[in-house]
Order: structure tokens, then sequence, then C-alpha cells
């Protein structure tokens, strides 16, 4: 039936499907929106849906809203690299399951794909601000049930993971997602387990990066690359997110820039002003106040 239906229909069905696979649930006026056309041709969409898979949806005349059904199997095939990459950047139209235009542009490949399954149960849990339960295997503790509030996908520049609440260690953690081989969505989170109250996410830190002191024998050129201003490069980024970026770019974060190699072209300026962020850790050379004292506070 597919084959019969045209291009811009099939967009709208991807859409239905994708929403349905992400959200949980669709509003008929959001693909009217979405789409700008009329009620009936809306209609009409959601009828073929429920021909192709009348498994998948299910009518709520209360809240006038189709929900994903517990035997629902998508109808199309969501690719997980662009589906995470559009949900990262918050184009979510799940239209890469009929066919988008590629542009010939390649970049490394990431380490790990996670299963868009694992990925659609975080986003639905996410959007409709619900608790969950997995099965988390960890490098430290192995396979076992952890119960999460989940409040963002975040892609690491090596892999991706969701950023959430954890109710056994009763902190704010990243978890990696090919680590999690089953998603249960619960019950709706307390005020302590929301976004809201993770400080390190909504805590915004200044980093000041400039060329290598020592390894950059041409610094206009790291200036350029970057598009560096007065010669360094100032920018905000979450706490939660900083030992990421700084790790990803390969950034000299000791405090004479003592890090050699070709890979090292930039150096943290401030480092000293950011020795409470313990996202930091995980920076190329970086090491506390406290370390650098041999321990001693």
């Amino acid at each position: 039936m597919l084959e019969s239906i045209g291009f811009a229909q099939k967009q709208r069905l991807a859409y239905i499907d994708f929403c349905l696979l992400f959200k949980g649930s669709i509003y008929r006026q959001d693909l009217i929106s979405r789409f700008q056309v009329g009620l009936s041709a809306g209609s009409r969409d959601f009828s073929i849906y429920k021909e192709l898979a009348p498994d998948n949806l299910s009518y709520d005349s209360r809240e006038k809203r189709y929900l994903q059904t517990t035997e629902f199997k998508p109808v199309f095939e969501h690719d997980a690299k662009i589906t995470l990459t559009k949900l990262a950047n918050n184009i979510s139209d799940g239209f890469d399951a009929i066919g988008d235009i590629h542009f010939p542009v390649e970049a490394p490949s990431s380490l790990n794909v996670p299963d868009i399954f694992i990925v659609a149960r975080l986003v639905q849990a996410i959007l409709n601000n619900k608790a969950v339960s997995i099965i988390y295997t960890s490098l430290s503790s192995g396979s076992g049930a952890r119960e999460l509030v989940p409040h963002s996908i975040v892609d690491n520049g090596l892999r991706w993971h969701v950023r959430a609440f954890d109710r056994k260690s009763q902190s704010f953690r990243d978890f990696v997602l090919t680590r999690i081989s089953k998603v249960t969505i619960k019950d709706m989170p307390d005020p302590e387990e929301s976004a809201q109250a993770d400080t390190e996410w909504q805590c915004l830190v200044p980093l000041q990066i400039v060329p290598h002191p020592k390894n950059v024998q041409h610094p206009t050129a790291i200036e350029m690359d970057y598009g560096m201003e007065n010669k360094q490069l100032l920018i905000e980024v979450r706490a939660a997110m900083a030992g990421y970026l700084l790790r990803r770019w390969n950034v000299d974060c000791t405090e004479r820039g003592i890090l050699r190699g070709p890979e090292y072209q930039l150096w943290l300026l401030n480092r000293f002003t950011l020795n409470n962020v313990p996202n930091l850790t995980i920076a190329p050379g970086y090491i506390t106040k406290e370390q650098s004292n041999g321990g001693q506070t």
C-alpha cells in the first residue's frame, strides 16, 4: 500500500509514526499545523495510517489525541544516527524514514549507535515528565536495575548519553545509551528530581580558550579555525558538559600548558576559576586545586 502513496502523504504518515514512537501520542492538530493541510486531509491521513497499522494507535476521545498502544511497531524504519542528530537539534519530523535529501558531507562515525527503541522510550519519558525503570550495565557494578528521571539526551562528541536523576545514588548523572537494555516508563517525578534541580546542568561556566603557547608555531591559523576574537575564544557551556567539550577539542587544561603533541593546539586560560566544576576532571591534564597541593585543603 505504501508504494501507491505519494511522497507528500508519506511524509505526513512518517510524521504520525515518528510522534507515536517518540512522543507516545499525537493530536490531529499537530499534523494539520505541521504540514498546513486541511482538516479533511488530516483525517484521511490518520485513516490511511490505521489501515497500514491498525494496532499501532488508539483514540482518546476525552483528550482528543491518538495514543501509542502496547502493540506498537513502527511502519517506517527510523535511522538511529539521523534521528538522534535531529532530536539534538530540535528537528523532529521522522522524514529520514522515507528518504531525506543527503548532502555529500561525511563525518567520523560515532563509536556506537544506540537502539532506536531505547531512545524512543527515554524521549517519551522526558517529553511526558515521567520516571523510568531501566536495566543498566556499568563498568563498576555490572548489570542491574535502576530508576531514573531523565531530562536530556546528550551527544558528548564520542557517544550518546542521557542526563538523569539517579534514585539509587540520589544524584544527577550521565548514563550511556548503549548500556541500557530495557526501559519501562513509570511514575511522575518529584520536583527535586527535575532538570531545574540539576545545578550542574543549569549552571553555565565560562571557558577562555587560546592557541597553545608552546605547541603552535603560527597561532593565527588556530584563531581563524575557531573564529577567535582578540586572540581568544570565550564561550559559555553547561557545567555538566564542560569536560566533554574540552576533551573533544583536546584543550590542554594544565596550569602551564605542559601537554605535548600536535593534537594539543588549544589551552584553557582560566582553569583556576573553574575549580568547582566536577565534569572538568575528564578534561586533558586537568587537576583540582586540592590535587595540585598534594591533597591538602
